[in-house]
């Protein structure tokens, strides 16, 4: 099922997002229908903050990029609590984009290889190192899960020449191609 994706401006997608336990209600479906949400979408990665649930998971199909890097052609995941133990190497640019963010994409300096400790799908235990365009996307992802977007890493200039594109993605005056929910208005505005 194809979940309508939260726009920038709602407040879940600024919360740090919680652990869960192996017993959370409707795990497998909800990871497929995050699945089916971000290819709808045509993203390569979908936090839970971005379906308005406020966990500690997220899916990445980097398969895009694999022109880029063949060792993604096959780098489909499932993070479940995952934490970062450590950011390495040098910073590098990379125009990222993000799905509750339709339509603005911008350079974004990340650090070349991240570690992490998580869960996959099958509630197995990892400590993994990932590299290149995958800690890239993974880096985006965990950013959502700690309720942060690309868009923090820009510059205050930078930010502050795309406010009124912001303004208007939360205010739902956009057009894309998949379902979103925005930011309730504000008592007292029409």
């Amino acid at each position: 099922m194809k979940l309508p994706i939260i726009a920038y401006g709602h407040p879940v997608l600024r919360k740090k997002a919680d652990d869960i336990t192996k017993d959370y209600p409707n795990l497998d479906e909800l990871i497929a229908n995050m699945f089916e949400t971000m290819y709808n979408a045509q993203g390569v990665g979908l936090a839970a903050p971005q379906v308005g649930l406020s966990i500690r998971l997220f899916v990445i199909d980097a398969r895009p990029f694999a022109d880029e890097d063949n060792e993604l052609e096959n780098f489909k995941k499932v993070f479940i609590n995952a934490h970062v133990i450590d950011e390495e190497g040098e910073k590098w640019d990379f125009n990222e984009g993000c799905l509750s963010i339709p339509d603005i994409r911008e350079d974004v300096s990340r650090h070349q290889t991240v570690k992490l400790s998580y869960y996959d799908e099958n509630w197995q235990h990892h400590e993994e190192t990932f590299s290149g365009v995958a800690a890239r996307v993974i880096q985006h992802e965990y950013d959502h899960i700690d309720g942060k977007l690309f868009i923090d890493k820009l510059s205050p200039l930078r930010k502050t020449m795309l406010k009124s594109r912001l303004d208007a993605i939360s205010k739902g005056q956009i057009n894309v191609a998949y379902k979103m929910k925005f930011p309730a208005a504000k008592p007292g505005k029409k």
